[in-house]
């Protein structure tokens, strides 16, 4: 309920609601002095007209106090202020997170000693001359004690406050904030909320209890008597008791802390333990539930990229099985064995696909290297497409390379035992997913890639180890080592001639296909 009306407010005032939330926030102040009055009540039975002297008073004294914080706060905002007018970057983002999450702990530095020194060592000494009429220091170390219990109130109280305040702004500027933005450690940590919160709120239930129990005329003596006694039990017993607490509470965190960064390595076997049925082990538990879904979707991504393209996988697995179809600008790189169906005729056929898979571990790394995408295996072919699924605007540039880098590597491996052509080929296709009845797969479709087909098939004519279009020729950016032109050639399925060009280094670099031998 709060929590949607602080939301509320926040779409209400906007960037005026971190000022405007904070000034009503500290009007509470005066709620909490007048509670420190009604206890000092309880141990000195008080007159009307000193009840509402010492009311006065305390009341000015806060009012003069929340216009200097109110100061204080509007300077700690200034970081936060650039966002809060609408100015939304991740600079302004990280700037308005570390202002307003910091907040607290910053105004809390800002005060340390000015409270204690501003309000209550003149307040003591005011009602030390109210209560007995002169200066007496055991009377006024008796009231600093028990005006310091209702500041210590005060001040978390205060602190909580503010944090639940900026909450809704917190929340907004987060979604800003950049993955692994370097944060910082402005607030602070549970621990130190748990291990100081705990014992004060026993030190102010004691003094009020022990009011509660007393007479009304049992004088200020009682007042110090109670507060030692209070501040004796919370250093031990309550001390005790809230490390206990602090131990069940922020153990289980620092295991999700761990584990959280053990699966940023990459870890995603770590499991964290569950230590019970409460807040601390649900969460454990839907940590290691959400580790497991991690883990089944790399099994899967792994195993569904081993049949397609990863680039593929990846989209498959974020936007599902529909990818859209769109034309774009391709270079579609054909590769092909020669000589492979006569080989294949000779020999078994677990040999031949022994063989081709050998082939295709060494390929397909070399175009990947270069952003290629093997979009379909046809027997002893391969179709690699370069700018889709991701768009590269020198697609044509890494096609040759690839190209090239390719004739090299098979060399080495094979030397003359294994050749091959890649024929290349640049144009607007239509790229998505294609299929029906439950069977998809992403292609590409249009005349660019069968022209790239037919181009490889050339290179048995002209024995070039790659051959690339005039299309593709006129979108190279790089030279890579020359071109010979082979002129106009007439592609089977071509109405018009296309002009052909051959990388130097893989030009001619053999005339006749060499003959596969068995392994």
């Amino acid at each position: 309920m709060l929590r949607t009306i602080l939301s509320w407010a926040y779409d209400r005032f906007g960037a005026r609601y971190p000022r405007l939330a904070l000034a009503l926030q500290f009007q509470v102040a005066h709620l909490v002095v007048l509670g420190g009055l009604w206890m000092l009540d309880l141990y000195v039975e008080l007159s009307d007209a000193q009840f509402w002297r010492i009311a006065a008073i305390t009341q000015a004294a806060v009012f003069v106090e929340n216009c200097a914080a109110l100061l204080v706060v509007s300077k700690l905002l200034r970081p936060a202020d650039p966002w809060l007018r609408g100015e939304r970057n991740p600079v302004t983002a990280l700037a308005a997170w570390r202002a307003l999450a910091g907040l607290p702990l910053e105004f809390l530095r800002w005060g340390r000693a000015v409270p204690f020194v501003l309000y209550v060592v003149p307040v003591s000494v005011y009602l030390s001359f109210e209560l007995t009429g002169r200066f007496i220091v055991p009377t006024f170390l008796i009231l600093v004690a028990g005006s310091s219990v209702v500041l210590l109130y005060g001040i978390f109280l205060r602190f909580f406050a503010v944090e639940l305040m900026l909450r809704p702004v917190l929340t907004q500027v987060s979604c800003d904030l950049p993955d692994g933005a370097p944060l910082g450690r402005v607030s602070v940590p549970l621990r130190w909320k748990l291990l100081a919160g705990l014992p004060a709120m026993n030190i102010i239930s004691g003094v009020v209890i022990a009011g509660l129990a007393t007479p009304a005329d049992s004088g200020l003596e009682q007042l110090g008597f109670g507060v030692l006694v209070t501040l004796a039990v919370s250093a031990t017993i309550s001390l005790e008791l809230s490390l206990l607490l602090l131990r069940s509470i922020v153990e289980p965190i620092h295991d999700l802390q761990q584990g959280t960064a053990r699966v940023a390595d990459g870890d995603l076997g770590v499991r964290v333990p569950v230590l019970g049925s409460d807040e601390t082990g649900t969460l454990a538990s839907s940590f290691n539930r959400m580790v497991s879904g991690l883990a089944e979707r790399a099994r899967l991504r792994e195993a569904f990229g081993a049949y397609v393209d990863p680039g593929v996988a990846d989209q498959v697995l974020e936007h599902g099985t529909a990818i859209p179809g769109e034309e774009v600008e391709v270079t579609i790189l054909f590769v092909d064995i020669w000589g492979f169906t006569a080989f294949a005729e000779q020999v078994g056929a677990s040999e031949a696909v022994a063989r081709l898979n050998a082939f295709y571990e060494l390929v397909v790394p070399v175009l990947a290297r270069h952003g290629g995408h093997a979009n379909k295996f046809v027997g002893d072919g391969l179709l690699e497409v370069f700018g889709a699924p991701d768009h590269h605007t020198d697609h044509a540039d890494r096609a040759v390379a690839a190209a090239l880098d390719l004739v090299d590597c098979v060399g080495e491996r094979y030397g003359d035992e294994l050749r091959i052509g890649v024929g290349i080929n640049s144009g607007t296709v239509v790229a998505g997913t294609v299929g029906g009845g439950g069977r998809v797969e992403f292609t590409v479709i249009g005349d660019a890639v069968n022209t790239a087909a037919r181009v490889e098939r050339a290179t048995r004519t002209t024995g070039d180890g790659v051959l690339i279009t005039d299309a593709t020729h006129r979108l190279l950016r790089r030279g890579h080592g020359g071109f010979v032109s082979r002129g106009p050639t007439r592609l089977r399925g071509k109405a018009d001639e296309v002009v052909l060009h051959a990388p130097v280094r893989a030009a001619r670099a053999r005339r006749t296909a060499p003959r596969l031998q068995p392994i």
